[in-house]
């Protein structure tokens, strides 16, 4: 079997990181790059700014939850289109989705691109963990010898990366003086032709219906792993009862229970990213519960399905007390992907929540189980 070829990215950053990154390459950077631009520290790939379909693909894998920890590329100096000493030097994280969306933003642009190892995770997330922060780019920019193939000291790093960068000590460690980009890519053309000046709408972040959506796939693919297997859990434990195990029950009471389940699931994952504005209260577990009342609520109101749905009134109980810790969990979990919440925010709301969570869906737990020896109107199941 050939070996794969040395990456260029790794030739400006010698020791070990270049032995590192020389074994995370092979296939994977052949799609995006196109050839190598000779510089005074040796070749740098040149990354192509139209996106392929294998990158199309990719995009819709991950977010989709297949393969996020692996969607990485390898960390260094990159060229896009044919830049000078002067032209500006660009910081991002080595998550492929951020990669991509940097260089698609500067398609018939000339630029360098600085890929930091953020351990294949976006600028955001990296910024709060560290890895998008003032020692990796004190080391990516002495290690790629940046000094010697620009002649300005300029860094453009993403404004969402700023949490992780504590400016001044790059510039005292690397004499490079950091300037904050927009928030987003696309408007990186026009905040590069104002001489690196940002509108004041480049700097809102917003999380807006777009952006809850795109969550949606990514957050399905991994609940389903938790979600499944408590719904075939409860439905084979809708056949136990006072006279010991049956199948019709598991069809009825066992059916039900797996279905609220996944309902359950659904209606936080789907409903609760779309109707988070307008959902009552502030912190996210209470907009979570909120949902799983009102689901409990509509399917036990006469007609839709009505009250017939619910074995015994326990079941009832059980299930306004189950569905709103799923929902308010499930939920609350967005957290990490919205704007507009804080770190210190998040820690707080999860220490009263969480607990809550847990005394709720045991005692929900406890009152379906106990239900189950009990048989609505007296009648044998």
């Amino acid at each position: 079997m050939r070996a794969p070829q040395e990456h260029p990215a790794a030739s400006c950053c010698g020791g070990v990181a270049a032995r590192l990154e020389r074994r995370t390459l092979g296939r994977l950077a052949t799609p995006w790059t196109d050839g190598v631009l000779s510089t005074p520290v040796g070749e740098v790939p040149r990354a192509r700014t139209r996106l392929g379909l294998r990158d199309h693909l990719g995009t819709l894998m991950v977010r989709s939850g297949f393969g996020r920890s692996r969607y990485r590329v390898p960390p260094g100096l990159y060229a896009i289109g044919s830049p000078t000493p002067a032209s500006p030097v660009l910081l991002s994280a080595n998550y492929k989705l951020s990669f991509d969306h940097l260089r698609g933003a500067l398609d018939g642009r000339d630029a360098w691109l600085l890929v930091l190892d953020t351990r294949g995770i976006n600028v955001w997330c990296a910024a709060g963990k560290g890895t998008f922060g003032t020692a990796e780019i004190v080391a990516r920019v002495r290690g790629c010898t940046l000094s010697r193939v620009v002649s300005h000291h300029k860094l453009v790093a993403p404004q969402l990366g700023a949490p992780g960068i504590a400016a001044h000590e790059v510039r005292q460690a690397t004499s490079f003086h950091v300037v904050y980009g927009p928030v987003r890519a696309s408007d990186l053309p026009a905040f590069l032709d104002a001489r690196m000046t940002a509108e004041p709408e480049m700097r809102k972040v917003r999380f807006g219906l777009r952006e809850r959506l795109t969550l949606v796939p990514v957050e399905l693919t991994s609940y389903g792993r938790y979600a499944l297997p408590v719904a075939a859990a409860l439905l084979l434990l809708g056949g136990v009862s006072a006279h010991g195990f049956s199948f019709a029950a598991v069809s009825t009471t066992g059916a039900t229970a797996a279905s609220l389940v996944l309902a359950s699931f659904m209606t936080a994952l789907v409903l609760g990213p779309v109707l988070l504005p307008w959902l009552p209260g502030r912190a996210f577990s209470l907009k979570g519960a909120v949902l799983g009342l009102a689901l409990v609520a509509a399917l036990a109101a006469p007609g839709f399905p009505g009250p017939g749905l619910f074995a015994s009134w326990l079941h009832l109980a059980a299930w306004l007390i189950l569905a709103p810790a799923m929902t308010s969990f499930v939920l609350m979990n967005f957290t990490g992907a919205s704007t507009f919440t804080s770190l210190s925010g998040v820690l707080r709301e999860m220490r009263v929540a969480v607990p809550a969570q847990i005394a709720a869906g045991s005692v929900g737990l406890a009152l379906w189980l106990a239900g189950l020896f009990f048989v609505a109107g007296g009648q044998a199941r």
